[in-house]
């Protein structure tokens, strides 16, 4: 803040202020700086001469500044779409998507016979080779069933014998083919009333296994009625000893008084599981009960059929003792029970192969080489024919199911490769190329595809499942295992 210089004459005249600029931007002025300690003081009846701020020559350096930040901010900008460029260009080249999983081939082990587990050798996560005994089955039925098949053969052989020995004594003796054919006869009733007996005490036998039957279902249902009583005798227990554990640590009640509330609860957990123990055996009775009546069923179907046989060599017999006067007549019949003897025995020889076979089948073997998965037998258990026991994931061969947005398929098609990540080996990289692509979206082959016939319809991008195989080695490949997670992201272009 400036004031003008005051002449100290008598004339007491204010001075005017003399504004005089030279070419170097400085005025000479009769003002004083009173602010500024640096200015000069002016004498009496001088002026002072007082330098201006350069401001006209900072406007051209803040302008280069602000040129500077322009240019640099337009070089940032310009490298930004440079390399978003390159970026989009190499990325364009790829399709990928993170809905992939490993998959292999997953073979189910069922029994082909109906049996009690015997032992099982395997155990889950091991690894087998094919052929490798995974469970024995208790042979014991399977045995009777093959002794009784060779009985039965070793009857039709001799049956064979019997007819060729009748029809060589009808061709040397007709007198003789009479008495014979009586003895025939008489032997064809015996076996007939024999077979009869015999089918009355299989008979018999369905009725005493039905019995048993009813009552190991009676059984299982006294025991299923246990379970929920004990179950709520749980709960009740639970919520005791939950309000006195309460109490207790608030010192309302003594570690006694909750002692006895936790062995309440153990006793009626305890009880429950031994309702749950007697449920699954009672099952079992059942099922070895059912089997039984199964059993009971086939013996007297074929004591049934053995009688029927019995009969028809009775009518065979009385037809030879009608006609043993006529002896080719009697040549041919006996000639005619060979060929039966022989169906016989081609009959009963392949019931000896199948009991044969099925024997063999109670040795459950690895159909190939894996792992042992998913193993829910345990020794003791009756098995049915069909039921999975356990499954074996092959190892050797396995391949990624990739299910990419039906935008994504424009430019893809087999044999393109593939670059894998796997979520459980983030560290490793896996090749592969793409092996074929799905004939059809997923949601079509679905259990139940979607159905747009009811006029409200949003359009929703569909899915195809390609297949995609390893370039990898056997010994790199092997540790993945189906299910595993992947990020496949194939080259397209």
């Amino acid at each position: 803040m400036s004031e003008k210089v005051v002449n100290e004459s008598e004339q007491g005249k204010k001075t005017s202020d003399i504004h005089q600029t030279n070419g170097n931007g400085r005025r000479a002025t009769g003002e004083m700086s009173l602010e500024d300690g640096t200015g000069a003081t002016a004498e009496s009846g001088h002026t002072t001469v007082e330098p201006v701020e350069p401001e006209l020559e900072t406007l051209p350096a803040r302008n280069g500044k602000r040129r500077r930040i322009f240019m640099l901010a337009g070089a940032g900008v310009l490298v930004l779409a440079i390399v978003g460029t390159l970026y989009w260009i190499y990325a364009r080249q790829f399709e990928s998507t993170d809905d992939a999983f490993v998959e292999a081939d997953i073979t189910q082990v069922a029994p082909k016979v109906a049996a009690y587990v015997k032992k099982i050798h395997v155990s889950n996560n091991q690894f087998v080779h094919k052929g490798d005994v995974l469970i024995e089955l208790d042979p014991a039925e399977l045995q009777v069933h093959l002794q009784q098949a060779r009985a039965q053969l070793e009857q039709a052989k001799s049956q064979r014998q019997v007819a060729a020995a009748t029809v060589d004594l009808t061709e040397k003796t007709s007198s003789a083919g009479q008495q014979t054919a009586q003895s025939n006869v008489e032997s064809a009733r015996q076996n007939v009333e024999q077979q009869r007996l015999a089918s009355q005490a299989r008979q018999s036998q369905i009725s005493q296994a039905s019995a048993a039957l009813k009552t190991a279902r009676a059984s299982l249902g006294q025991t299923q009625a246990q379970v929920p009583s004990a179950r709520s005798t749980v709960q009740l227990a639970q919520v005791e000893y939950d309000r006195r554990q309460n109490l207790f640590s608030r010192g309302d009640i003594s570690h006694e008084n909750l002692d006895q509330a936790q062995n309440r609860l153990q006793t009626a957990k305890a009880q429950l599981n031994e309702a749950e123990q007697s449920v699954i055996a009672a099952q079992s009775r059942v099922n070895e009960a059912e089997a039984n009546v199964r059993t009971a069923q086939e013996t007297f179907r074929q004591s049934v059929a053995q009688v029927g046989l019995t009969q028809s060599q009775v009518g065979e017999s009385q037809g030879r003792l009608q006609d043993a006067s006529a002896a080719p007549e009697r040549v041919e019949v006996s000639q005619t029970q060979v060929g039966a003897a022989e169906a016989t025995i081609q009959a009963a020889e392949a019931e000896v192969a199948q009991a044969e076979l099925e024997l063999s089948y109670a040795q459950i073997t690895a159909p190939e080489d894996g792992f042992v998965t998913r193993k829910t037998v345990e020794e003791g258990q009756l098995v049915q024919v069909g039921t999975p026991l356990m499954a074996i994931s092959q190892s050797d061969d396995v391949w990624v199911i990739a299910n990419f947005k039906e935008t994504q398929l424009e430019f893809m098609q087999p044999g393109q490769k593939v670059a894998i990540e796997v979520d459980a080996f983030p560290s490793e990289d896996f090749e592969g190329h793409v092996e074929s692509l799905q004939a059809g979206t997923g949601s079509r082959f679905s259990v139940l595809p979607a159905e747009n016939a009811t006029g409200n319809f949003v359009k929703v991008v569909q899915r195809v499942p390609v297949k995609i195989v390893f370039d990898e080695p056997a010994d790199k490949v092997k540790r993945l295992v189906p299910g595993m997670s992947v990020e496949p992201s194939v080259k397209v272009r």
